[in-house]
């Protein structure tokens, strides 16, 4: 088809009229504008005359479907199409073709070689370009209800991506995107409570920081029948905090002879079981203040936690207590024991009578020796935190002499079960802890923060080495093997040597203990921030708080202090020049959820 003036052609993708000829052709486009263009950069589409652009009309439907049956296998060119589906070919109806030919559905190819497309590819695009645009409508739509805070039940499978991305599982959020918002995990957070998809108050952290977050669902076995120590005559007391659900320790004493009974999970969680290795992948027990996420199915708990049955089968470690705070005499015997449950605020009630008097006296001479040895006396403020019927409650560590005293028979337990793998070889993970560069015995806040800063982080070894907070050379934590895998795997070790199996190798316990230390990391870093959460939401909740504050560092721009109450360390920017255990009145000036910070300001 020749070029003329007032002829139709097509310039990209847009209908232009020629105006003039000559090396270069001079066209009409879109909205009144000129241009000149090369010869090759238009395709003939109708010889006119087309006097205006704004003339090129709506061709209306015509005989679309007639036209493409008729043709069917064949081929046809522009001129004979616009014939066969509008009946004339006028610029408009050649419009029409090329815009039929440009949408790909009924026909392909050029202005001089069109042919029909098959049926079966013509249902195929038809469904799926209205698949597209019943998609498009929806994404309108939800996001319409997204930019109004509405949304609906089957708007919450599309906001999953922006789950992901607050939970630290994606990297991007189309939504996010769309809206002009930051792809972070906080401004996720911030977008799924503000449109409801999360409460407004919802902690995060568990899943973000890939922990579990319900207990195992595996099943437990029978406990094997052996022959077990009878200890169910002598008096035996699990001393843990209000509301405990799951004591694995109990304390007793018969004569000079102390026992430390713990629970007796190895009985039931063999190495390699199919418990063992859930254990080993969490680590530890994950506690939050909504509540317990276990590392062992809650069955477990059930039937060992001391005191929770009748009787209960333990694994108990005996020793006595020397004047000089040594321990000797140690055994470990499979038992049976009956334990009476008591908080620490019982327990203290009872520190003057028997068998409390005698076990505390040895506490305190097995503590004495352990100072000596420069063990760490830091007291720093410690909260616990929990959900009871909506209401968060705070309330302070209590300092107890019955606390220390169950601290340090955990302690002499541990001590005593290190000697005793010493002895027999067993290869176990200790808990040991390098001297600082510099030891001190602080007195006052300010001295106990700046000397904790200093000690060295403890470490998990398979060769027994010293702990210096604890002032002890040898010391395995093995008082807690329903919370903590490095305890049950300790445990593990004694009773294959105890039934004269073979035990773990080195390499072995280093490559479990190396495990759960990694599951355990997570647990303990989700708790704390799981814990700041929930003290964040607590002021906000309170908005008129006010609270003391202590003044532990001085830096060139802002000080650092300690709320008591909150167990909370923030940093100050005050007008006035503070001093080391200065005490001040705090308010709240502004407290950021999502990012886990809270501003203070200076009452007074």
């Amino acid at each position: 088809m020749s070029v003329a003036a007032d002829s139709l052609v097509l310039y990209k993708i847009h209908p232009a009229r020629v105006i003039g000829l000559g090396d270069k052709i001079e066209i009409e486009i879109p909205g009144g504008q000129t241009k000149r263009v090369r010869p090759k950069d238009i395709t003939p589409l109708h010889p006119g005359p087309l006097r205006r652009l704004a003339d090129l009309g709506e061709p209306g439907t015509g005989n679309l479907e007639e036209a493409w049956e008729l043709l069917e296998g064949a081929e046809t060119n522009l001129k004979e199409l616009a014939e066969l589906i509008y009946d004339d070919f006028t610029p408009t109806s050649a419009w029409g073709v090329w815009r039929l030919l440009a949408e790909g559905l009924y026909f392909q190819g050029t202005p001089e070689a069109i042919q029909p497309r098959p049926r079966e590819a013509i249902e195929q695009d038809r469904a799926a370009r209205e698949a597209k645009a019943r998609a498009e409508r929806e994404w309108v739509g939800f996001m319409e209800r997204v930019r109004l805070g509405r949304i609906i039940d089957e708007d919450r499978p599309r906001l999953g991506e922006v789950e992901r991305l607050a939970n630290q599982l994606g990297e991007h959020s189309r939504i996010l995107r769309a809206l002009d918002l930051p792809e972070t995990p906080q401004a996720a957070h911030r977008f799924l409570t503000r449109i409801g998809f999360w409460p407004a108050e919802h902690n995060p952290y568990p899943a973000r920081g890939g922990v579990a977050v319900t207990d195992p669902v595996l099943p437990v076995l029978p406990l094997p029948e052996e022959d077990r120590l009878d200890l169910t005559p002598l008096p035996a007391f699990a001393i843990d905090d209000e509301g405990n659900q799951d004591p694995d320790d109990a304390i007793a004493t018969d004569g000079e002879r102390i026992w430390v009974h713990v629970a007796d999970v190895a009985a039931l969680v063999a190495p390699d079981s199919d418990l063992d290795r859930e254990a080993r992948a969490r680590g530890a027990n994950l506690y939050l203040p909504e509540g317990i996420v276990n590392m062992l199915p809650a069955d477990v708990t059930e039937r060992l936690g001391l005191g929770l049955q009748g009787t209960s089968p333990a694994l108990s470690v005996g020793f006595a207590c020397a004047e000089d705070g040594r321990l000797r005499d140690i055994e470990i015997r499979p038992s049976l024991i009956r334990a009476e449950r008591l908080s620490y605020a019982e327990a203290e009630n009872r520190l003057s009578e028997a068998p409390f008097a005698a076990l505390d006296a040895a506490a305190r001479r097995y503590r004495a020796r352990r100072e000596a040895r420069g063990a760490t006396g830091i007291d720093l403020p410690e909260v616990s935190i929990r959900i009871q019927d909506g209401e968060i409650l705070i309330r302070p560590i209590d300092r107890h002499a019955s606390r220390a005293m169950v601290t340090d028979l955990m302690l002499m337990a541990g001590e005593a079960a290190a000697a005793w793998c010493g002895e027999r070889l067993l290869r176990i993970p200790h808990a040991t802890q390098p001297a600082p560069d510099s030891i001190q015995h602080p007195e006052g806040m300010a001295a106990m923060y700046a000397y904790r800063r200093l000690l060295k982080p403890s470490r998990t070894s398979i060769e027994p080495s010293p702990h210096f907070g604890l002032g002890l050379d040898a010391y395995a934590r093995a008082t807690s093997p329903l919370r903590r895998y490095a305890d049950l795997l300790v445990h593990q070790q004694i009773r294959a040597a105890l039934a004269g199996r073979a035990p773990l190798s080195a390499e072995q316990v280093s490559a479990r203990a190396g495990e759960a230390d990694q599951g355990g990391i997570a647990v303990r870093r989700a708790e704390r921030q799981s814990n700041q959460h929930w003290k964040l939401v607590y002021l906000m909740r309170h908005k008129g708080w006010q609270g003391e504050a202590v003044v532990v560092e001085l830096g060139e721009r802002k000080d650092t202090v300690l709320i008591p109450e909150l167990a909370m360390e923030t940093k100050l920017r005050a007008k006035q020049q503070l001093s080391l255990d200065q005490r001040l009145r705090l308010g709240i000036a502004e407290v950021d959820l999502y990012d886990l910070d809270v501003r203070f300001r200076v009452l007074g």
